[in-house]
């Protein structure tokens, strides 16, 4: 299951993982501008002072990366009706549903991790372990988001009438809300496992769609 998903994603994980890290090094091209032009004293400051953090361009990214991987997994299936093939293999449809799934989060979560990593390297060099745990904390609702967003819109997709679809898309648009009320850095901190469990619960909902597939719903 696990290489028939990686045969139909590979190329956009390539896309995915350039485009992640692209804007994460941009944002550490950024701060190293600064480090060099104000001096570390005032990265320091600015930081301390007017909470700044200089990676927002990653707010929104993890997110699409989320989203399009879910398209891209899963549109096709229903499309060409690959899936009613998939779920008549002798093997429990919730099993093969979650193992797709879990190929889906593993693969953002390595792409997600390097781009951690790599924001952690760029900055602990010049920044305290209080500034750089800052900037890291800010962005972890962020990625979170895009593990949200990929299992809400794979919700979407296996969803197998378009009336529900469109509820799936409104419901989908407001839970991801979530992620981005605050750009208060860290503001999240204290509702961070608040948001790992409603994206573990996200995961249950694809199960509804995948079942109302199996009992022939549609339009």
């Amino acid at each position: 299951m696990y290489y028939k998903e990686w045969i139909k994603t590979r190329w956009y994980l390539l896309l995915a993982f350039v485009t992640v890290m692209g804007f994460t090094v941009y944002s550490l091209l950024r701060f190293n501008r600064a480090l060099n032009l104000k001096g570390a004293e005032h990265i320091w400051d600015v930081m301390l002072t007017r909470d700044a953090i200089f990676v927002e361009q990653l707010t929104y990214i993890p997110a699409l990366v989320g989203i399009v991987l879910a398209l891209v997994q899963f549109v096709p299936e229903m499309h060409r009706k690959c899936l009613k093939l998939t779920l008549h293999l002798p093997c429990p449809h919730l099993r093969m549903l979650y193992e797709m799934l879990s190929f889906g989060i593993v693969a953002q979560l390595v792409i997600f991790g390097i781009s951690c990593l790599t924001l952690y390297i760029g900055m602990s060099g010049p920044l305290a372990p209080e500034l750089y745990s800052h900037v890291l904390l800010t962005t972890l609702p962020w990625y979170i988001s895009g593990l949200a967003a990929y299992l809400l819109f794979a919700w979407i997709c296996f969803e197998p009438t378009w009336k529900l679809r469109i509820f799936n898309l409104l419901v989908s648009l407001l839970l991801l809300r979530i992620f981005f009320l605050s750009g208060t850095p860290e503001a999240y901190n204290g509702f961070l496992p608040v948001l790992v469990l409603f994206t573990v619960l996200t995961a249950s909902f694809s199960g509804i769609s995948i079942q109302r597939f199996k009992e022939g719903c549609q339009d």
